[in-house]
């Protein structure tokens, strides 16, 4: 299929419409096949569940462009599993992990001719989500959802190249304890748009937020997960059961033990370690891995070692390798890679 007509080395991180979009809706107790459609809006009523109570959840993927042409996903399976448990925490029925994967090739195979080209360092982005959509006025449940997947092409996150953000100590809570912190949940995200603003304000890119119980423990930021490198070349991330099970940070983990042949280990890490780090970076899917200098805790500044300038060695390695995975100039875990025909 022939490409549209698109600046792909200029491509902001935004939205940009594309030809169609899959929708599936769940009625009487039961999801409709659901359809390719090109119609971008979305029409609900005024008292939708999602507009008054937030019952919404959503998941983040891309596909690509290998280095020998074919258009593949990442591992879109752990995406549909996070889904499920996202639904079901918020009383939303579960929308198959089968039958998300079918839905999410379905709608890039639709609009392949957006999948950026390889070497252009842009991405196709997949956004699958959903939603209550009848009335609810009562605090309770929707009994009507809406399941769609909907894609944009977005280039690469660091435009100009990486440089290393500088993160600030959140007086702010990300999540309770035994809240939502682990679930993919809009409401989750809405709630850390005044953090970050704030944080811009005052000159940094990101918040650290803190665990809610005891604010000793290093949680994760508004929208990706830590991982940490100590001086002697261990990968450790934070261990809680109110941060989300980064799909990015777990293949990560998993390319550090088995490509790089590092020891990788998921434990509570407490505020007071950060000045033990050789370095620091946040993973999620957008920019697989963004860099950390420098965390400030009220005044105090902590700077890790790999400095401001460029990630560190073994961030940069990770990087590279998870990269290369995913656009198959590294050959990928079985399993890992989804070929969209």
């Amino acid at each position: 299929m022939e490409k549209k007509n698109i600046d792909w080395s200029n491509l902001g991180f935004g939205y940009i419409q594309t030809d169609f979009r899959f929708v599936s809706n769940y009625k009487n107790g039961a999801w409709e096949e659901g359809v390719l459609t090109e119609d971008a809006n979305v029409v609900i009523n005024e008292c939708a569940g999602v507009l008054q109570y937030a019952q919404t959840v959503f998941e983040g993927m891309k596909a690509y462009t290998t280095s020998d042409g074919r258009i593949v996903t990442f591992r879109p399976d752990l995406n549909g599993e996070r889904m499920e448990q996202s639904a079901k925490r918020l009383e939303m029925p579960v929308y198959p992990k089968e039958k998300f994967v079918e839905a999410v090739l379905k709608t890039i195979k639709a609009n392949e001719a957006y999948v950026p080209p390889y070497g252009s360092g842009a991405t196709l982005y997949v956004r699958p989500y959903m939603f209550g959509s009848n009335p609810v006025i009562g605090v309770k449940p929707a009994d009507e959802f809406q399941f769609r997947v909907f894609t944009t092409p977005v280039g690469p996150y660091f435009k100009g190249g990486v440089k290393p953000l500088t993160i600030r100590v959140s007086d702010f809570d990300r999540a309770a304890p035994n809240g939502t912190g682990h679930i993919k949940a809009g409401l989750n995200y809405a709630m850390s748009l005044h953090a970050i603003v704030d944080a811009h304000k005052q000159g940094y890119d990101e918040n650290m937020y803190l665990d809610a119980g005891s604010r000793t423990k290093v949680e994760e930021t508004g929208g990706a997960n830590f991982l940490f490198v100590t001086k002697d070349g261990k990968v450790v991330t934070p261990k809680s059961h109110s941060i989300l099970p980064s799909i990015t940070r777990r293949s990560l983990m998993q390319v550090a033990k088995e490509y790089l042949g590092l020891e990788a280990e998921e434990r509570e890490i407490y505020l007071e370690e950060l000045q033990d780090f050789a370095e620091c970076g946040l993973c999620g899917t957008a920019a697989v891995i963004s860099p950390v200098g420098k965390i400030v805790d009220h005044g105090k500044e902590i700077c890790f070692p790999s400095g401001m300038t460029e990630m560190g060695p073994v961030t940069k390695q990770l990087y590279e390798t998870l990269t290369g995975i995913q656009m198959g100039t590294i050959k990928a875990p079985e399993g890992w890679i989804v070929e969209v025909k």
